[in-house]
């Protein structure tokens, strides 16, 4: 507790001096620069209420895209960015293991390391940030989340294989020069949030933003001798800065330091003193994992128009990442560093109304330091051992031609030549088609390749919370191939409180030339890490998505989303891919009373069946009762409710989460002693086999406060 109140009283007295120098409105002061598409930011911004849409598709953009706007960031404790897609259907959040607390999605039926992750058109959660990246970014620092689906934009590289993510920051012009979000839950985590847009003047203004979370003590519901959720403390820290010239160039920069330290398994784990050998008639070393993550960022953005109506431009996105990894599981042991760095020039031509084009050079370089030690215990100690640096880019060149008929017909074509330091020329083409024959029905279509290396450990954290033995090009670091392609169709229905009700359905296909798999099912108590090479692996993918608002303030919300997912095995032949559940419903209520005083919102949501692993078929409980008899995993329902309290400037709110108090039982597997629990030593160890919440019912209460500009 003594920690989170020092980090408390440092944000604050890095925070109130700065806004003490806020000084009086200057002009109003645009951002029209390609660097940011489709978006402005004014200086001199009306403060007013209105009702805005928490969850939508997006009718005017050419590709799929779902928009979870602040007010849909503000119906959960959105404590992180993974606690921001319980409404959606589209992104599945789930836990790589039951040890860690990483938290990964699922897009299109797919792990969430086929999804590109964008800072505002910047590649993020790469390489040793990914298993952990959700948690890095704070609900209450964003202000919307865009949601494309399939092959996307070529212009800020071809790793979205599944679609992309974008998050939008709060920006340096926003008229809040104090915004204070702080919240608890019942399981004793803390969150504290911290912004602060200044405005200096005519043409600088800078966004200052602090968080610091954190649990005070851990908790083991189900009995089974390791932690529910591990103990954890996060620092994280930003500053961004916006500038705009006279003659209308503008530079955005920006730093974001963090610090995130997570131990979890057993209580009383030391990974100092800790020993993989069991004492005969004494008690063994605890088992557990003690990870700490350190990360430092920094971005240039400089746009500079050619044309004085901004139809013509330049911009140039520069970012570089450094991501240091310490981390312990039991006797394994994992460093790892990473250098990243993205530079992408644009040239950016409105030739009309009718034709546009943007072309450019693009280059991203990756390079990793890894030092790997693996002791498990089979027949005896068995030890393996990995390091060295490995250097991974590509560079090349990429176009990209949008021709529009009218309000009628849109057509995107996209082409990257990329050269890949390991595998040579690649050629990247992406497709998107926008249709509206009436003014009541969009139709769109796109299609393309995606390429992305893997990174096999950290792609499959969990696997490092197993006793099993890592077998095969655990090491390697395949160039994955994938074509998506699919459409949506929607049709807005003219009843309604609003004109945002519509029907909508969509459908994609991923399917994958080469693939990095990790096969728990090749062998006993063996991962199996090898390429796809000519085998099948695809994902077919359907969603239904309705929205109606009955009356005036409430909106209804319905997804439905089935997912076929098919993966060809050694021996096994064509099946079922395992832990893919199959189709997730979601239903959401929401009302708003006059001038939104009060908020009520409700989320219930049914999440289908998994097949699960071979080795899980022998799984037993304690009585000796087979867990997973008919070889898959429970349907379950979750429920969400919240109640905001808007007064001026503070908004008071409550709520639970999963209130039917659903959670997986067994998420630790393996040979039992006498005392019922798991021997953690043995190969049959196993805490990754993760496919349901692990925290039953937890409540929260929190507050936010913003302090406007005055005119």
């Amino acid at each position: 507790m003594k920690r989170q109140l020092t980090a408390f009283s440092m944000l604050l007295a890095v925070l109130l001096p700065a806004y003490s120098q806020v000084t009086g409105a200057g002009g109003q002061i645009l951002d029209t620069t390609g660097i940011y598409r489709d978006r402005s930011d004014s200086l001199d911004a009306a403060v007013f209420v209105a009702e805005q849409d928490a969850n939508y598709l997006s009718k005017g953009k050419e590709i799929r895209t779902e928009v979870i706007s602040s007010a849909g960031l503000n119906k959960m404790a959105c404590c992180t960015l993974a606690e921001s897609f319980e409404n959606s259907a589209s992104v599945t959040v789930g836990y790589s293991d039951a040890v860690t607390g990483a938290r990964q999605i699922r897009l299109l039926g797919l792990s969430g390391i086929y999804t590109q992750m964008l800072d505002e058109s910047r590649p993020i959660m790469r390489g040793f940030a990914a298993p952990f990246g959700l948690s890095y970014v704070p609900g209450q620092w964003l202000e919307s989340i865009q949601i494309a689906k399939g092959s996307s934009s070529v212009v800020s590289g071809v790793e979205s294989m599944t679609g992309q993510i974008n998050l939008e920051h709060r920006k340096p012009t926003d008229e809040k020069p104090l915004f204070l979000h702080a919240s608890v839950m019942s399981d004793t985590k803390m969150d504290l949030n911290v912004a602060s847009s200044l405005q200096m003047g005519p043409r600088w203004s800078t966004v200052i933003l602090g968080h610091v979370s954190g649990n005070i003590e851990s908790s083991d519901h189900n009995h089974d001798g390791f932690m529910d959720m591990p103990e954890q403390l996060q620092f994280n820290l930003a500053n961004r800065w916006f500038y705009l010239a006279d003659n209308g160039v503008q530079v955005r920069f920006g730093v974001r330091a963090l610090r995130d330290t997570r131990k979890g398994g057993q209580e009383g784990y030391d990974h100092d003193t800790y020993s993989v050998y069991a004492p005969e008639g004494g008690a063994s070393d605890p088992w557990g994992s003690d990870i700490l993550n350190r990360s430092l960022n920094g971005y240039l953005k400089i746009g500079i128009p050619i044309e004085a109506d901004n139809s013509q431009n330049i911009a140039i996105v520069a970012d570089y990442s450094f991501h240091d990894m310490d981390s312990w599981f039991g006797s394994t042991s994992y460093f790892g560093q990473q250098h990243s760095g993205f530079l992408n020039l644009l040239y950016q031509n409105d030739i009309n109304e009718s034709h546009k084009f943007i072309a450019g050079l693009n280059g991203v370089y990756d390079r990793y330091d890894e030092d790997f030690s693996r002791t498990i215990w089979l027949l005896g100690p068995s030890t393996v051992t990995r390091n060295g640096i490995t250097d991974l880019w590509n560079a090349g060149i990429f176009g990209e031609y949008t021709f529009h008929a009218g309000e009628k017909f849109t057509s995107i074509v996209g082409l990257r030549a990329d050269w890949y330091n390991r595998e040579g020329f690649k050629f990247t083409p992406r497709v998107t088609l926008k249709y509206s024959p009436v003014e009541q029905i969009v139709i769109r279509a796109n299609g393309g390749r995606g390429l992305r290396y893997a990174m096999p450990l950290t792609d499959n954290i969990g696997v490092l919370s197993t006793g099993k033995i890592l077998n095969g090009n655990f090491d390697s670091h395949t160039l994955e191939d994938a074509w998506t392609f699919g459409g949506n169709i929607t049709y807005y229905f003219p009843f309604g409180a609003s004109s945002n009700t519509y029907l909508s359905f969509d459908y994609f296909r991923t399917q994958f030339v080469q693939q990095m798999v990790t096969d728990y099912e090749r062998g006993s108590n063996v991962i199996w890490f090898y390429n796809l090479d000519g085998n099948r692996s695809y994902t077919d993918n359907y969603q239904l998505d309705f929205s109606v608002d009955p009356v005036e303030r409430f909106t209804v919300s319905l997804t439905c989303r089935y997912t076929d997912a098919r993966i060809e095995l050694p021996g096994k032949g064509l099946v079922e891919k395992p832990m893919t559940s199959n189709f997730k419903g979601v239903l959401n209520l929401q009302y708003a009373t006059r001038l939104s005083k009060w908020i009520f919102d409700f989320t219930a949501s049914l999440n289908g069946s998994c097949r699960v692993y071979d080795f899980m078929l022998d799984a037993a409980d304690e009585d000796g009762n087979l867990i997973y008899e008919n070889g898959r995993t429970p349907v379950f329902p979750l429920l969400y409710a919240q109640v905001t309290r808007r007064f001026k400037g503070v908004d008071v709110y409550i709520g639970g989460e999963n209130l039917t108090n659903f959670r997986q039982k067994y998420v630790v597997l393996g040979t039992r002693g006498s005392d019922g629990l798991v021997n953690p030593r043995v190969s049959s160890f196993d805490a990754s086999a993760v496919w349901g919440p692990i925290m039953g019912v937890k409540v929260y209460a929190g507050v936010r406060f913003t302090l406007w500009k005055k005119a």
